[in-house]
């Protein structure tokens, strides 16, 4: 197959989620297809290249680990639990609600730290071990992006 079949629904949502947290660039994988929107000078621009392709694909991945050096460099714990997506964190369940946790707490393996929305999808955060909350490094309702620390366990 030549042509790469766009969902245009898709790009919309990204589109939407980068209005809605003031992003200037979300990307998206699925199989061997990577979309990445971008907001340039004149509005939302979209790009979209095939894995393989090796010339797109080189400037795509190199800015990723870039974005994410800072922070990590900024002294990361290394329990900290990272965000799996783009998206929007929120800290409970819903508005008004208790937080899921406080720093101080004490949580078990698999208990909900937070909450990320991505693509209008809630997608909990699970912790990946047992242990004390340290430090939550977001705030309720803060874009978050891929790889970004959200909360430390010790």
């Amino acid at each position: 197959m030549s042509k790469l079949d766009i969902d245009r629904k898709v790009i919309r949502e990204l589109a939407e989620i980068m209005n809605e947290t003031g992003l200037g660039e979300i990307e998206v994988e699925s199989g061997n297809h990577r979309l990445r929107v971008s907001r340039g000078s004149s509005g939302v621009t979209t790009v979209a290249a095939a894995a393989p392709v090796a010339a797109p694909a080189a400037p795509v991945a190199a800015p990723a680990p870039a974005e994410v050096a800072p922070a990590a460099d900024a002294g990361v714990h290394p329990g900290a639990v990272k965000s799996p997506m783009v998206g929007t964190a929120y800290l409970a369940p819903e508005p008004g609600a208790a937080n899921f946790i406080s720093v101080g707490d004490t949580i078990a393996q698999g208990q909900t730290l937070l909450i990320v929305e991505a693509m209008k999808t809630m997608n909990p955060i699970a912790a990946p071990k047992g242990g004390k909350i340290v430090d939550i490094l977001v705030s309720n309702e803060a874009p978050v992006e891929f790889g970004q620390p959200l909360v430390v366990i010790e």
